[in-house]
């Protein structure tokens, strides 16, 4: 089965008579994000002097330590921008989840005394733990500020720091804030927006995302995902290194939302994936290899690729690469004019692949993707949780 057809000159412009049923959220979000991202761009082209008098005096401070947060898919956003934002800042720059931080606050920040610069990532802004971390990073660290990436202009997160001296809060596109289910555009605007921040022109590739997102959108890559969903398989693994692990962990969470749970999902590094995770394996799983950039990790990915490849069924394994080079070109999901990009702008048009494969295996197992748990079992913004005060002493 394949998604409604798009003007190749407009992806985000559906054929909407075709769109299932449930699905007009979905589709319409991950087919927008490249209008998106030029959008995202140029909102902070224009916000770059009120970002630089923010964040260049923290930059500027050696002992600095950029602690990127959010939960779930957010967090997600997080992992994946760490590794190029660490090397275009050259500062110490870690992934946490607010999840993480809530729930075990002392060892996320044992040094108290260190300066620290918390990137908050939350789409609604309204999740209890996106404000716990914030209100957390507050009371036990004595230099801090706050970096908070939303796309919602009316969410707590922004109204808290909206106006505080040590924060700055960078909003996204109104259109990013996902009406969907799951979180597609406010993934990527989230990510680019942190990126381009934070990195800048020190990120390699972010001025290539648009174009190669709107040519996977257009060209014969969307209708690969769908042969692959089309094939019955049951069952996903993702397997990539780096940044593009990272990657693969919002690729599986993604499929597993928009199914309902009904395809099962595994994500694992290239190297940890013949550790035990390898059992997952049958005769009707297909693996997704994302392939680095980088010539020394790609070597890992292309091995793992060619292991499975032989291992499975043919066209169980696919590939996901920019650069075809070392990879049959049948199986080989290309991401076109993204071959010097580091990784983590690599992953902004290629999470695309993964969220195709969800949408239609989502309609394949008659789900609506824009509402998979209609009784109310998984709730957009997470819900039963309760903040337990921290301790004062």
């Amino acid at each position: 089965m394949k998604t409604a057809a798009a003007d190749p000159a407009d992806p985000d412009t559906a054929d909407r008579p075709t769109v299932p049923p449930g699905a007009a959220h979905t589709h319409r979000e991950i087919r927008q994000q490249p209008r998106l991202w030029a959008e995202m761009t140029a909102r902070v082209g224009e916000e770059r002097v009120a970002l630089d008098a923010f964040l260049g005096p923290l930059l500027a401070e050696p002992r600095l330590r950029i602690v990127l947060t959010g939960a779930g898919t957010s967090a997600y956003a997080g992992e994946i921008a760490r590794p190029a934002l660490a090397r275009a800042t050259g500062r110490t720059v870690e992934a946490v989840a607010t999840t993480d931080i809530t729930a075990d606050p002392t060892a996320c920040f044992e040094e108290s005394d260190r300066p620290t610069l918390l990137v908050s990532f939350a789409r609604s802004g309204n999740s209890p733990e996106s404000l716990a971390a914030t209100g957390i990073a507050d009371q036990l660290l004595a230099h801090r500020a706050h970096l908070v990436i939303t796309c919602n202009a009316e969410g707590s997160l922004a109204a808290l720091h909206q106006g505080r001296a040590d924060s700055y809060v960078l909003l996204t596109p109104p259109e990013s804030e996902d009406q969907g289910f799951a979180m597609t555009s406010s993934l990527t605007c989230m990510l680019l927006a942190a990126l381009l921040a934070v990195g800048g022109d020190r990120v390699r590739g972010l001025d290539d995302c648009q174009a190669a997102a709107t040519a996977l959108l257009s060209g014969e890559v969307a209708d690969r995902t769908a042969e692959l969903v089309d094939r019955g398989l049951d069952r996903f693994v993702y397997v990539g290194s780096g940044a593009l692990r990272a990657l693969a962990g919002e690729s599986a969470l993604k499929l597993l939302e928009l199914t309902g749970g009904a395809v099962t999902a595994l994500a694992d590094s290239s190297l940890g994936f013949r550790h035990g995770p390898k059992a997952f394996l049958t005769r009707r799983t297909a693996v997704v290899v994302y392939v680095s950039n980088d010539a020394y990790t790609r070597q890992y990915d292309v091995d793992i690729f060619r292991e499975l490849s032989a291992a499975l069924p043919a066209g169980h394994v696919v590939a996901v690469a920019a650069r075809a080079d070392g990879l049959p070109a049948d199986r080989t999901w290309l991401v076109e004019g993204m071959a010097d990009a580091d990784d983590s702008a690599l992953a902004l048009p290629a999470v695309l692949c993964a969220q195709l494969v969800a949408l239609n295996a989502s309609l394949a197992q008659g789900v609506r993707p824009d509402n998979p748990f209609p009784d109310g079992e998984v709730n957009r913004v997470v819900q039963g949780v309760t903040i337990h005060p921290l301790p004062t002493s």
